[in-house]
């Protein structure tokens, strides 16, 4: 199969697909032949303001075969709303690509509330908004066989972030809602496996808004950025592409990492080692004791992503 024809007749939705990945996301799976509705208000980084030319003008650009949806995503009627006008304009909706994300970054004894409530609600509440939305129509389309039996067409692609697997300085509300959504990402692979439908995580290494708000405080964090700046968002629709397509049927519930030419498999937090006493319940000074000499070894290090992926990308 071509890959011009690899996504025939399937409608995706790309939430932040206005710009940088998202819409790399969405010119990629339209030149695979999908459908795709471009959800984006057009915010600033740090989720002020809109403007709605920005998904118009992504989607004019891809011609007949984009739509726009310009209203935030952060409330369910809004997610509700998008899902609709891709039912209404292409007649279903198979792939759905949390994409869109902002960013208040803040050390935790600085940083106000009102900036952890937004960042949460933009870019895991809203991920989650458009899930709850978009599942039941996938799940539909399962039952009536959509695209042949079984029913294979269904795809969530979540797009997290490296600073929600390491933690980053300054990032608390932003990490959280990267962390959080990896979280929700497990549990819709568990509730939608029955029906077909995939669920995978992406952490990406690109050129992006956030890259270009990093303000290196040492020469370490300086060449990630100049590194990260090299990084062609394509590459990471790339991935996005295999995930929606029926060459990843099998795949779901996993969390990917690109950079450049680089696609890395994350392992999953399960025990790394196990402490037990039989004879009696622990106490303070037993369990302090067991745990330097068992666990301690496999204690992980206090590194942030920018000191793990400190080597030059292959791009």
């Amino acid at each position: 199969m071509s890959e011009a024809a690899r996504l025939e007749g399937r409608v995706a939705l790309v939430t932040g697909g206005g710009r940088g990945i998202g819409l790399a996301i969405a010119e990629t799976l339209v030149a695979q032949g999908a459908l795709v509705v471009i959800a984006d208000n057009g915010t600033a980084i740090d989720g002020e303001g809109a403007d709605p030319t920005v998904a118009e003008a992504a989607a004019k650009r891809l011609g007949p075969r984009a739509a726009a949806f310009t209203d935030s995503v952060a409330a369910p009627e809004a997610a509700s709303a998008a899902v609709a006008l891709a039912q209404a304009r292409f007649g279903g909706l198979d792939i759905l690509v949390n994409n869109a994300a902002i960013l208040r970054d803040g050390l935790v004894f600085k940083s106000r509330p009102a900036d952890w409530d937004r960042v949460i609600a933009s870019n895991l509440s809203a991920a989650y908004y458009m899930m709850n939305a978009a599942t039941p129509v996938m799940r539909q389309q399962a039952k009536e066989g959509r695209g042949g039996a079984p029913y294979g067409w269904g795809r969530i692609v979540n797009i997290t972030s490296s600073a929600g697997l390491y933690g980053n300085f300054g990032q608390a509300a932003y990490a959280s809602a990267k962390a959080g959504l990896f979280g929700l990402t497990r549990v819709g692979a568990l509730d939608l496996a029955r029906a077909g439908i995939t669920c995978n995580a992406l952490a990406p290494f690109a050129a992006t808004r956030v890259t270009d708000t990093i303000q290196p405080a040492n020469d370490a964090q300086a060449l990630y950025k100049a590194r990260a700046l090299k990084l062609k968002p394509a590459q990471v629709a790339t991935v996005v592409a295999w995930l929606c397509s029926p060459l990843a049927q099998k795949v779901t519930g996993q969390l990917f990492a690109v950079r450049g030419r680089e696609v890395f498999l994350f392992s999953q937090p399960r025990p790394a080692a196990r402490l037990v006493r039989h004879d009696a319940d622990w106490d303070v000074d037993s369990l302090a004791a067991a745990a330097e000499e068992t666990l301690a070894s496999a204690y992980t290090e206090l590194t942030t992503d920018l000191e793990s992926f400190n080597t030059e990308p292959i791009s």
